[in-house]
């Protein structure tokens, strides 16, 4: 279903798009998401562990720039990762304000186990479209995800 919004051309076109574009989000993350509470994590959870998994221990600035999370988010993630035993923080020893993450090894098995299978749901999802189309995708929701820092290097 579209807008139901009385404008002009452009703006039922923009609206329309938008509203496509975010109920597939919506839909696709409902989906995936549902995988993840069966194993009883958060998508943020998962998006730390992946990301820890994948790029090594990180301090908790750089993970939450990693999955686009507040700080104060971020830290109440954290904690209740290191609860259950899967992350662990370590102080800096040159600023002990600033502490690394680290997986431990449960932390490490749970990921290594969910991750394949968070991957082939995701590898479904998408095979309704092409590999072009999915290529076609990628591009034009860079273009939309970069539109802020192409409008600030430009207003500079």
């Amino acid at each position: 279903m579209g807008t139901h919004y009385q404008g002009s051309k452009t703006e039922i076109n923009a609206l329309n798009t938008f509203i496509k574009f975010v109920r597939a989000a919506e839909s696709i993350n409902s989906r995936l998401n549902a995988r993840l509470v069966k194993e009883g994590l958060t998508v943020s959870q998962f998006g730390i562990l992946e990301a820890l998994l994948h790029l090594g221990p990180l301090c908790q600035k750089e993970l939450a720039d990693k999955i686009l999370k507040s700080g104060g988010n971020i830290t109440m993630v954290i904690d209740n990762l290191e609860k259950q035993g899967f992350v662990k923080r370590e102080r800096g020893e040159k600023d002990r304000r600033l502490f690394t993450i680290h997986l431990t090894a449960e932390g490490r098995n749970l990921i290594e186990r969910v991750f394949p299978g968070h991957v082939k749901a995701i590898v479904d999802e998408m095979n309704v479209l092409s590999e072009v189309e999915q290529i076609e995708l990628q591009r034009m929701s860079k273009i939309i995800g970069m539109k802020n820092l192409q409008n600030n290097i430009v207003e500079k």
